[in-house]
């Protein structure tokens, strides 16, 4: 059974509607394989067996009755820490929501388990989700799966820990910056940013409402596609078919391709190469808009997370890790005016980018121009934090301030990962594209 735990979470949907595999047998499985897993405490902030095995007899219960709710009932997948579960802590990775222990599930949470999810646990990420590496001494710091004395990349990094070790099937986390796609693409995941407003945020911690979103994180397209779909409470979209012949994309130039570590770089060139072998056209593209709202996202997102967690803050700053608290210290200073002409400049610019990008079917660039950074150094050396943690969020920001969504895909080198970016509530065919580079990829 412990065999299963390694499986996709379509090809387990699958088994469990053919009656081979047993939804209680499955959840089981990867609980005693969390138990015994030597980096449990890193990954999982708090399981919930009792809930898990519940939904997992309702999920055998269906699967024999041939009622299923959806390809994945009964799959077992983790939650990150911010989505409130009942009567279970939902801390968001933060002394300051130590002991918080909500009434009733995050509408999202909601709309999966009615769609047969089973609900494995809570994982661990930065503090209130304001960092893109993952590192969080006041908690406790996920591993990389392809390092363990590295940081697994933020702030959902529990989440992708979860999946990379195998201790769950799938896992839901949240991007406004790139905490999807960051901890994806160091795991070697695929990871799905979701356009804003697209799934309810109800019962979700919030750090920047304006730019947070809700997506998955696992290890393959079709089971992104599936979880998407979950989560939405529908039938998930018709991979079936899909093709790179005949696909345009933009390789995006501008700010993307700048300070690149040599690992991710070097990867990156050979995944265009390999898209362009399989069919797809790729030119450059240079859209100089972009610039300006890139370097107002420091006003942009700390205005917004200081104005949602600011008094808690001043109330008990010693209850955070110092880089961050300093990071939301940000927004403290920031006018409304300043606030509002950075919004301004956004939306001028992502009108620009819609022009400059709408006869493509998607634009690339690297995930992440760095390698995840070690533990250690990242703890001993202050500025070294502070630089990391802006550049590895430097290009899935773009995602986030364009307002589109964005799939994080593994290129084959640790670590390294390949972005493809699309317009708003674009994502069934973004998931399209995504399955057929993934094809190409492997």
């Amino acid at each position: 059974m412990s065999d299963l735990t390694g499986m996709s979470a379509a090809a387990l949907g699958q088994g469990i509607g053919k009656g081979e595999i047993d939804p209680v047998a499955l959840t089981q499985a990867f609980l005693d394989k969390i138990a015994a897993h030597p980096l449990k405490d890193r990954i999982y902030a708090r399981l919930t067996p009792e809930r898990a095995l519940a939904e997992a007899h309702a999920a055998r219960h269906r699967a024999e009755l041939k009622q299923r709710r959806s390809p994945l009932d009964g799959v077992p997948v983790s939650w990150k820490d911010l989505f409130d579960t009942a009567g279970i802590a939902t801390e968001a990775g933060s002394k300051l929501l130590e002991g918080r222990v909500p009434g009733r599930d995050a509408a999202v949470l909601e709309v999966a388990t009615a769609m047969g999810l089973v609900c494995l646990g809570k994982t661990h990420m930065s503090e209130l989700a304001f960092s893109g590496l993952g590192l969080n001494p006041m908690t406790a710091t996920a591993p990389c799966v392809n390092d363990p004395e590295a940081v697994a990349g933020g702030s959902s990094s529990g989440a992708a820990a979860s999946v990379a070790f195998g201790l769950a099937a799938a896992a839901i986390g949240s991007d406004t910056g790139g905490s999807v796609r960051i901890p994806s693409c160091w795991n070697d995941l695929v990871g799905l940013k979701t356009t804003s407003g697209r799934i309810s945020l109800q019962g979700v911690v919030p750090l920047a409402v304006k730019f947070d979103t809700i997506g998955p994180l696992c290890r393959t397209v079709e089971d992104a596609a599936l979880t998407f779909a979950a989560l939405e409470g529908r039938d998930a979209p018709d991979l079936r078919g899909a093709s790179l012949e005949g696909r345009r994309f933009a390789r995006l130039t501008t700010i993307v391709l700048d300070d690149m570590s040599p690992e991710p770089a070097a990867a990156h060139e050979a995944a265009l190469e390999t898209l362009a072998a399989a069919g797809a056209e790729i030119v450059d593209l240079d859209v100089p808009e972009i610039a300006i709202p890139m370097q107002d996202a420091g006003i942009l997102y700390t205005t917004e997370a200081w104005a949602a967690w600011g008094e808690a803050i001043e109330a008990a700053p010693d209850k955070m890790f110092a880089p961050i608290r300093e990071r939301f210290e940000g927004g403290k200073p920031v006018t409304g005016a300043a606030y509002l002409r950075a919004l301004d400049r956004m939306e001028a610019a992502r009108a620009a980018y819609a022009r400059a990008t709408a006869g493509f079917d998607a634009v690339l660039c690297p995930t992440a121009p760095i390698l995840p950074p070690n533990i250690d150094k990242l703890m001993e050396q202050g500025e070294y934090y502070v630089t990391a943690n802006l550049l590895a969020l430097r290009n899935t920001r773009v995602g986030n301030v364009m307002g589109g969504c964005a799939l994080t895909l593994p290129t084959g080198t640790p670590s390294c990962g390949l972005s493809l970016m699309a317009p708003p509530v674009q994502e069934d065919r973004l998931l399209r594209l995504g399955i057929a580079a993934e094809r190409a990829l492997a």
